[in-house]
């Protein structure tokens, strides 16, 4: 058995291959997701903390693990520890066999991204050529890298964070002008692809200001009590999802507007396993504005995982 720091994930891994790699892996069905246990915060423990264990099956192909721990209050932290960090075993679906270990931490940052950029190579225009950074914590890089690869027709990069000093380590981790900006809802009204990641109980994106034609990628609110866009967003939207198991009654972005009776579980038109087998269709004009929700999921750890395997295997 072999162990794969966060090194190695980073120098093996590419946006544009991993893509390739989900849009393959989603024209097979689902495998097999097992129990995932997400804990919720005991007494006084802030929002959104937890301790989360995602077991996945692709029969005779895998079987993986990963175990996560959730702590928003790291972003608070002096060593600016990240919120997640975990690990992740993978194990031979023949023979049951560990044969690796891998860090959860960085596996979880690409297996996020490219899930987010593969929504956007489906969904959002072709010509799109705005993005707006939502949220300054460890994904943001991992996000604004992985939409440059799914659009590399984007040549203007915003990035905003409740405390704009945060924006500035984001930017120093990449090769490239972005523009760190303090005015919301300004940008919003300019961008054409828009990626939120945040631990926000309250929508940030407001519909009212969203352009026509324009992607928005939700990425945070991963609790039925945790929200990044408001209602006008989801009534105006085509509205998509990476996996519906991972999201439809589970995410505060479409449980909250679907108990208001804003929307029905009917406008949920497709997760990317329909998207990519062409069950559903996705955008149908250039003024569509399409939401893509992204819930994470066992899933896509082991596709991430598998592919990585591959990567180190040569």
């Amino acid at each position: 058995m072999r162990f794969v720091d966060a090194g190695e994930v980073h120098s093996n891994l590419t946006y544009p291959a991993l893509m390739d790699a989900f849009e393959r892996a989603h024209r097979h069905e689902p495998p097999r997701i097992g129990r995932s246990c997400l804990e919720p915060p005991v007494g006084t423990r802030p929002a959104g903390e937890g301790f989360l264990v995602h077991t996945t099956w692709a029969p005779g192909r895998a079987f993986g693990t990963k175990m996560a721990t959730i702590l928003p209050d790291n972003n608070q932290r002096d060593d600016d520890l990240p919120t997640i960090q975990a690990t992740y075993q993978l194990f031979d679906g023949e023979t049951g066999s560990p044969t690796l270990t891998i860090d959860g931490t960085a596996l979880t940052l690409w297996k996020t991204a490219a899930d987010s950029a593969l929504g956007s190579r489906l969904l959002s225009r072709e010509d799109a050529r705005t993005l707006l950074m939502v949220g300054a914590g460890s994904l943001a890089p991992h996000l604004i890298t992985a939409h440059l690869a799914a659009r590399p027709n984007l040549n203007r990069v915003m990035i905003w964070n409740r405390t704009t000093s945060r924006c500035d380590g984001v930017v120093s981790q990449l090769d490239r002008d972005i523009e760190i900006v303090e005015d919301l809802n300004a940008a919003v009204s300019k961008a054409d692809v828009i990626s939120v990641a945040t631990m926000a109980t309250d929508p940030l994106i407001l519909g009212t200001y969203l352009k026509p034609g324009a992607h928005v990628d939700l990425v945070g609110g991963y609790t039925p009590t945790m929200r990044e866009a408001d209602d006008e967003t989801l009534r105006r939207a085509r509205i998509y999802v990476n996996y519906r198991d991972a999201t439809v009654g589970e995410v505060g972005d479409l449980t909250q507007p679907m108990e208001a009776g804003v929307i029905a579980e009917a406008d949920i038109l497709g997760d990317l396993f329909d998207l990519c087998q062409k069950r559903v269709a996705g955008r149908q004009n250039v003024d569509d504005l399409t939401v893509y929700k992204n819930g994470g999921g066992g899933h896509l750890d082991l596709f991430t995982a598998e592919h990585l395997a591959e990567c180190l295997n040569g």
